[in-house]
């Protein structure tokens, strides 16, 4: 497990929360378009839509998503408190989606006396960044409320030699992308006894991309399309309620949680095709999801603890088109499923040397069936050595999307239709591992190896009919494997100074040809080093290398997802803080020093030297 403090958020000056977890062992981000720009989580060479994403207890996957994965793309930082992210199979405790891991956000809560600040940032490509708020605690109430606004115009995501192989002239090559996010992020509290307490979270967001990809540029170049741009606007809330009381002195402790999700998402592309707009009415893509849950730990003493729970989700789905002209059909489409999940835990030890965590869960779902998974993690803590030799083996499974399942978008010559036969994808996976405490813990290292299975993984089909009618669905076609090493070393060198290192080692391939998995880096490694030579001032700098991967071509042939070869790339990142006085603080902070031109995706080129600065007024 790898936990992310907000105080590291702020040191290393990462806004984004693409930008903290490209960073992690065992994740791979791929973000296309740069800034805002849609985004991908692979976990241990997992598929992104099979690792949960849960904030404040609430499960945030995208529904409104053909695939059902989360997006971080327009997730910033502000108000996160702690990242905890879960890898290997967590189905046993997290249910569906949850298979490769889980990524769990809780956002900070306010404590305190009342303290409000006010943060300006800007820099390379048009960024201007504003976010205020206070936090702080009154009696019996505590609250955390933090609103912003991050905006960035001007960066071409286009590679050079794409544009060259079309002929792009001076505009298309200077033709830049533009995000707009407004959010904001609430966390409030109140104790009503000592032993029972209130709480409330939202975090909102609202903003609108704008891009130009290598897409419109092959549609300009190449079918004589006049002004092709794509634009996304996104609107998107998160609540949830809970209500916490702990019994019996301390013995009984639960929580009873309603959570509420809506995704509203608009598509259209502007522009023309021989005098007629290319898409007058746009894309609409709504998503919602209902969550009421309840666990409740026994806490057993010296025999440890107990925890059971039950949940149940309702989601609804919609994706809508209006018909433009004879060729556009338009469709409207409309689907829902249900939830029911009930759970249980159990967490010992055994003379502080032996402990283990077990779980089982079983799930009922109305769309896809009923599920049971579980998982084992035993550790042995060898005694005055500072070793703990682990394991874990577990199961998980994701449930295929409402979009995969429903979809229904017919057209002359193209139609896309869900299979509502689809079961869901299931692993079987192991980990094994040893970590090792010196220097009376200020040196920590460790390696991890895991072995992940999967069976009835789905994947995009076509048929095509003796009128060349091309028709794309979904089936359970495949298998794969993945299986990997993560090790990491973490050492306090002074008070004052830490470094930070990790590698992660991916083997995934398809098994029914061997084919290594689209954007599976086989190497990565990142180093993170933080100084603080005075009080009030300090550094932070980073390394991370990612080494070349399998991916969609973009030039040639578009239809075989791994004939493309990434080439790796490392960039180098530095920051600084410094605190003038107990009311103003300045920071300022380099990405990609080097300025390495490198696509992740290919086709999408990545931002390269850029600086930001800027101020925060606190009281």
């Amino acid at each position: 497990m790898t936990i992310i403090t907000e105080k590291q958020i702020q040191t290393q000056q990462r806004r984004s929360l693409t930008d903290i977890l490209t960073r992690q062992p065992g994740l791979n981000v791929v973000q296309t378009g740069g800034p805002g720009g849609s985004s991908s989580i692979f976990m241990r060479g997992n598929n992104a839509n099979e690792v949960k994403v849960r904030l404040d207890g609430m499960d945030i996957n995208d529904g409104s998503s053909a695939s059902g994965a989360f997006d971080a793309g327009q997730f910033v930082t502000d108000g996160m408190g702690r990242i905890e992210i879960l890898r290997g199979p967590q189905s046993g405790l997290y249910g569906a989606d949850a298979m490769a891991g889980v990524i769990d956000i809780t956002t900070a809560q306010g404590e305190g006396r009342f303290r409000p600040f006010v943060r300006i940032e800007g820099g390379g490509y048009g960024t201007f960044n504003q976010t205020f708020g206070a936090r702080g605690s009154k009696g019996r109430f505590h609250y955390n409320v933090e609103l912003s606004h991050y905006r960035m115009d001007g960066f071409n995501n286009i590679p050079a030699y794409i544009e060259r192989y079309y002929g792009a002239n001076r505009q298309q090559r200077h033709e830049g992308n533009r995000n707009d996010n407004r959010g904001a992020n609430i966390r409030l509290g109140y104790d009503v006894t000592h032993n029972f307490d209130l709480g409330l979270t939202a975090r909102l967001i609202q903003n609108n991309n704008h891009s130009y990809s290598l897409y419109d540029l092959q549609s300009e170049s190449l079918y004589g399309d006049k002004g092709v741009r794509e634009q996304n606007g996104q609107n998107e809330a998160i609540v949830r309620a809970t209500a916490h009381l702990v019994s019996f002195h301390g013995l009984f402790d639960q929580v009873l949680g309603l959570g509420y999700m809506t995704n509203r998402n608009r598509w259209t592309e502007a522009g023309t095709s021989y005098g007629s707009p290319i898409n007058p009415d746009p894309d609409y893509y709504r998503s919602s999801r209902l969550k009421v849950d309840w666990h409740g730990t026994f806490n057993l003493r010296q025999y440890g603890q107990l925890l059971i729970g039950a949940e149940h989700f309702h989601d609804t789905f919609n994706t809508s088109h209006t018909a433009a002209d004879m060729w556009d059909s338009g469709y409207n489409t409309s689907a829902s499923m249900d939830t029911t999940a009930g759970y249980g835990q159990y967490q010992g030890n055994w003379n502080h040397i032996l402990y283990g965590a077990a779980n089982i869960r079983y799930d009922a779902n109305s769309r896809y069936g009923n599920h049971v998974t579980w998982r084992v993690a035993p550790a042995i803590h060898v005694p005055g050595t500072g070793t703990i030799i682990k394991a874990s083996a577990g199961s998980g499974f994701h449930g295929p999307s409402l979009y995969q399942l429903f979809a229904n978008q017919v057209g002359v010559g193209y139609s896309e239709k869900g299979n509502q036969n689809l079961k869901a994808e299931q692993l079987i996976g192991y980990d094994a591992g040893v970590e090792q405490k010196l220097l009376h813990d200020h040196l920590n290292f460790g390696a991890t190896w895991y072995d992940n299975r999967v069976r009835n993984l789905i994947q995009s089909s076509v048929s095509v009919d003796p009128s060349y009618n091309y028709t794309y669905s979904y089936a359970n076609v495949a298998r794969a494997r993945m299986y990997g090493v993560e090790a990491f070393l973490n050492w306090k060198a002074l008070d004052t100074l830490d470094f930070n290192l990790s590698y992660t080692w991916t083997h995934a391939r398809d098994e029914t040809d061997g084919a290594e998995l689209q954007r599976r880096p086989r190497h990565k490694f990142n180093f993170n080093t933080t100084w603080t030579p005075i009080r009030d001032l300090t550094f932070s700098g980073n390394i991370l290398y990612t080494s070349a991967w399998r991916d969609l071509p973009v030039i040639g042939s578009e239809t075989c997802s791994t004939c493309g070869r990434g080439h790796g790339y490392f960039t180098i990142d530095v920051a600084a803080n410094y605190k003038v006085n107990r009311y103003v603080s300045v920071y300022a902070r380099a990405d990609n020093l080097l300025n390495r031109q490198f696509e992740d995706p290919i086709g999408y080129l990545q931002p390269g030297r850029a600086g930001y600065g800027g101020f925060m007024l606190n009281y």
